[in-house]
C-alpha cells in the first residue's frame, strides 16, 4: 500500500483513492491506481476517480483502465450490481425466472465482463443463458425475444478503437433501453456502488441457474433470417455466378455470414483473411470502423482486384452494421455507398420482397422507418408506393421501440434504417443487424444480376428517377472540450444576442424553419414545439432552408464529435443532380463555416485524423 499522504489537496479525491483500493480486486487497476498516486499525478486521478460513466446509448462506453469513469471490473460489478438490484424491483419472480442473456465481442475484457455480470445475476437466484462463445451483437436482442427474457446485455464497443469497451443493454421487448430506464438503473448504480465478495466469485458460473444459448440461437437465427427471402429469389442465388468479398473488419462477424450464406444458397463469400478472425488489437485498420471508407477497405479492394469480383461487403467488428463498396467495370473506380445510399437500396429491396408474396393494398398496414438525420428517401417511396413512413429520434434504441409499439398495433415493419450504416429487415431482431443486411443485400445483387445484368448503382439511378434524387453530405468535427460544443451550441440559439433568436439565413441561403430538439422548439409547428421528444443531455439542431435543403447539426453520444447532415431532395422531374449537388455543398460549406466556427473553435477536421 502507497503512503496515504496524498498531497492531493483535495478530500473528495483522497476518499475515492481509498475507496477504490478497497473495493478493487483486479490487481492490475489496483497497480494502476497506486502508481499515479506514487506519481502524484492528481489531475489523471480526480478525472478518473471524482467522475463516473454514465448510461448514454443504451448502456455505457468508456476506455479500458482503472477508474470509476472508464471501463474495468469493478465498474463492470457496480453496474451489474445496479441493474439486478433494478430488475429485481421492476420485475415479479416469475418473470426474472424467465433469465437474462449475456453475450460479448472480441475485444479485450468483453468475456470477462459479461462472466462477472453474469456472477452477480446467479448470486442473486436469477437464471442467466451466457454464449460459449464470442457473438454478433443481433444475437443478444434476438435471444431475447427467442427466450422471452426480462433483459439482455451485449459487452461490446462496436467500431470504437482498441482501447474501448462497452456494456449495452436491452429490455424485454428486444429493444434497447430508452428513458426512464437508463436514468433508473445510474440511480440504481449509485446506490449500490460496494462489491459484495460473491461478485468477484467466477465459480458462480458453475451453476445450474447458468446456460449456454450458443448452439440453439444460431441455428434459429439463420432459420428466421432466411425465412425473409421470397422463395423465388433461392434459385436466383443458387444459380447466381456472383461472388462477393467479405471483411469482419478482425470481428465477430464471419461465423454467422459463413452460416447465413450457406442457408441463403448465396455463394460462399471470398473472405480477407487477415481480418476475418477477432484480434482485439485490430492490426490492420487505424479504426475498426467501415464508415470510414477506403482507408478500412484497402485489403478487401485488393483482394476483390485479384479475384476479380465488384462487391465488397464490411461487418464493424460486432457485426451489427454494413458497408459495402462496388467497383465501375467500366472506370476501374471503386464507389463505397454511404449509409443512406445502402438505405435507399435496401428499402426499395424490402419493399421488392414484400410485393414478391403479398399484395400491394396489403401496404396500408406497412411501416418503414428512419432516424432524424438519415435520408427522407423511404419517405419519398411512401408517397408514392402507399406503405407508411416514421421518422424517429437519432439511433436504434429509438426504432427498436417504435417498432415494438407497432407491432402491439398488429402492423407490419418492414425496413429500417439510419445513415450510420445500420439497417434493420422485418423485427427478428429490434435492432441494426449487419448480418442479415449483408444476405438481403447479396441476395439483391443476385436478382439485379439476373435482371439485365445491373449494378447496384444503376438500381439506385432507378430509384432517384422514380422517387426523386436525394442525396446527403455527412461528416464530423473532433471536439475534446464539452464546453466549446455548449458555447457553439448556444452562440446558435442566441444569435442576435437574446434567447431563442436563431439565424435567418447562412450566406445568401435563407432559412425556413428550425428545428431544436434539446430545447424542444420547431418554427414548422402551428404551437412552435417539436413533435419528436427533445433532451437538454443532446445537442441537435436542424435548419430547414427555402431552398428545400434540410441540415442537421448534433452531438455524438459515444464520441467527442460535432456532427453534420445535409439531405437536398428533389421532385422526379428534377434532373440537373450535379447543380442540386453543387447547391448542397455551398449550403455545407457555409454552415459548418459561419454557425461552428472551426478555426475559432479549435474544431480538428475528420480528414485530419
Amino acid at each position: 500500500m502507497v503512503n496515504k499522504n496524498y498531497g492531493s489537496n483535495c478530500s473528495e479525491l483522497e476518499s475515492k483513492i481509498e475507496q477504490w483500493l478497497n473495493w478493487d480486486k483486479n490487481e492490475k487497476t489496483i497497480e494502476e491506481i497506486n502508481s499515479l498516486v506514487e506519481k502524484q499525478e492528481w489531475k489523471t486521478l480526480k478525472d478518473r476517480l471524482c467522475n463516473r460513466l454514465t448510461f448514454g446509448t443504451a448502456g455505457l462506453r468508456g476506455r479500458m483502465q482503472a477508474g470509476f469513469n472508464s471501463m474495468n471490473d469493478l465498474v463492470i460489478i457496480q453496474t451489474a450490481q445496479g441493474l439486478c438490484d433494478y430488475v429485481k424491483r421492476i420485475f415479479e419472480k416469475d418473470e426474472l425466472n424467465k433469465g437474462i442473456i449475456f453475450g460479448y465481442d472480441g475485444r479485450y475484457n468483453s468475456k470477462r465482463f459479461a462472466e462477472l455480470s453474469a456472477c452477480i445475476f446467479v448470486n442473486a437466484g436469477i437464471p442467466v443463458y451466457l454464449y460459449s462463445k464470442m457473438v454478433i451483437t443481433p444475437f443478444v436482442p434476438f435471444g431475447i425475444i427467442n427466450k422471452k427474457c426480462f433483459a439482455g446485455v451485449m459487452v461490446t464497443a462496436s467500431h470504437n478503437p482498441k482501447d474501448d469497451n462497452g456494456y449495452k443493454v436491452y429490455w424485454s421487448n428486444g429493444a434497447q433501453i430508452i428513458p426512464p430506464h437508463d436514468k433508473n438503473i445510474q440511480s440504481s448504480i449509485l446506490n449500490n456502488l460496494e462489491p459484495f465478495d460473491s461478485s468477484w466469485d467466477l465459480s458462480l458460473l458453475k451453476s445450474s441457474l447458468v446456460k449456454d444459448p450458443y448452439d440453439e440461437l444460431c441455428k434459429l437465427y439463420v432459420e428466421k433470417l432466411v425465412s425473409i427471402i421470397p422463395k423465388n429469389y433461392f434459385n436466383l442465388n443458387k444459380n447466381s455466378k456472383m461472388k462477393f468479398i467479405y471483411t469482419a473488419m478482425h470481428g465477430v462477424g464471419y461465423p454467422a455470414i459463413q452460416e447465413a450464406f450457406k442457408h441463403s444458397q448465396l455463394n460462399e463469400p471470398v473472405a480477407v483473411i487477415e481480418q476475418c478472425s477477432p484480434d482485439p488489437e485490430f492490426p490492420t485498420v487505424k479504426f475498426p470502423n467501415p464508415e470510414e471508407g477506403k482507408e478500412c477497405l484497402v485489403l478487401s479492394i485488393a483482394l476483390a482486384e485479384k479475384e476479380g469480383l465488384r462487391v465488397i461487403l464490411a461487418n464493424d467488428p460486432d457485426a451489427d452494421r454494413l458497408a459495402c463498396a462496388e467497383k465501375n467495370t467500366e472506370t476501374g473506380e471503386w464507389k463505397i455507398f454511404t449509409g443512406n445510399e445502402l438505405g435507399a437500396l435496401l428499402g426499395w429491396w424490402a419493399l421488392q420482397c414484400y410485393l414478391e408474396e403479398n399484395s400491394k393494398d396489403t401496404l396500408k398496414d406497412c411501416y418503414f422507418l428512419a432516424s432524424t438525420v438519415s435520408s427522407k428517401i423511404l419517405h419519398s417511396m411512401a408517397k408514392v408506393e402507399g406503405f407508411n413512413f416514421i421518422e424517429t429520434l437519432t439511433g436504434f434504441k429509438w426504432m427498436g421501440n417504435r417498432s415494438v409499439e407497432l407491432m402491439e398495433a398488429k402492423k407490419k415493419v418492414l425496413f429500417a434504417f439510419e445513415e450510420a450504416i445500420g439497417f434493420m429487415f422485418s423485427t427478428n431482431v429490434l435492432d441494426k443487424d449487419g448480418v442479415s443486411a449483408a444476405v438481403l443485400l447479396s441476395t439483391m445483387c443476385c436478382y439485379l444480376n439476373a435482371n439485365g445484368n445491373k449494378t447496384l448503382q444503376d438500381q439506385l439511378n432507378e430509384i432517384y428517377k422514380k422517387y426523386g434524387f436525394h442525396y446527403t453530405i455527412t461528416s464530423y468535427l473532433f471536439c475534446y472540450d464539452p464546453k466549446t460544443i455548449k458555447s457553439i451550441f448556444e452562440r446558435i440559439r442566441n444569435f442576435d444576442n437574446k434567447p431563442d433568436s436563431y439565424p435567418k439565413a447562412i450566406g445568401e441561403y435563407n432559412i425556413k424553419y428550425i428545428r431544436d430538439l434539446t430545447t424542444g422548439i420547431d418554427t414548422a409547428k402551428s404551437n412552435g414545439k417539436a413533435e419528436l421528444p427533445s433532451s437538454s443531455s443532446t445537442q441537435m439542431i436542424t435548419f430547414t432552408f427555402e431552398n428545400g435543403v434540410v441540415l442537421t447539426l448534433r452531438t455524438s453520444g459515444t464520441e467527442p464529435k460535432i456532427k453534420y447532415y445535409a439531405e437536398m431532395c428533389a421532385q422526379p422531374e428534377e434532373d440537373d443532380w450535379n447543380k442540386l449537388k453543387l447547391i448542397l455543398a455551398d449550403v455545407v460549406e457555409k454552415t459548418v463555416k459561419e454557425m461552428l466556427q472551426p478555426q475559432l473553435n479549435n474544431l480538428i477536421p475528420r480528414s485530419d485524423n
